[in-house]
């Protein structure tokens, strides 16, 4: 079930969660087979860390990975990625469920490498959903910064 701060937010603009079987689509590689898209779709929600004691949620294509030398310059700090219990107490939602609806007090980073696709995925708080959008949306709504903060490869954070 979509948690209703998430659901407010998909209302007010127009949108529907996809909803799948628990814990189906947990990671990248398996949102993007349960929704037949390819891996670059899916815009995988990471939470950071900052040594100021600062969050920062990235979204960047499932295939991608961040780049810490990217993510540091633009933060103006180095981070680390947020243990899951960090990241439940920060945004509510579980690894797996991470997403950038309903969330407050958190930076929100978006990778421009999300905006070559005419749809993209993020998560809708839960490991079994996703959220059918373009890349003009999710900026909107999450008033997101763009910038350039991954590298096609792996799902990894990389130094």
């Amino acid at each position: 079930m979509i948690p209703d701060r998430v659901q407010q937010v998909l209302s007010a603009h127009g949108l529907s969660a996809i909803e799948f079987a628990p814990g189906s689509t947990a990671t990248s590689e398996l949102a993007a087979g349960a929704l037949g898209v390819a891996v670059g779709q899916i815009a995988k929600s990471l939470l950071f860390l900052g040594k100021d004691g600062g969050f920062t949620m990235l979204l960047c294509p499932g295939d991608h990975k961040v780049s810490s030398a990217k993510l540091k310059a633009a933060l103006g700090v180095k981070t680390r990625m947020a243990r899951p219990d960090e990241t439940v107490t920060a945004t509510g939602f579980e690894p797996g469920g991470v997403c950038p609806f309903g969330v407050t007090g958190i930076r929100i980073l978006i990778d421009e490498a999300l905006a070559q696709y005419d749809t993209i995925y993020p998560a809708a708080g839960t490991s079994a959903s996703g959220v059918p959008m373009t890349f003009a949306q999710l900026v909107d709504i999450t008033q997101g910064e763009i910038g350039d903060f991954s590298a096609k490869g792996s799902t990894a954070a990389e130094p």
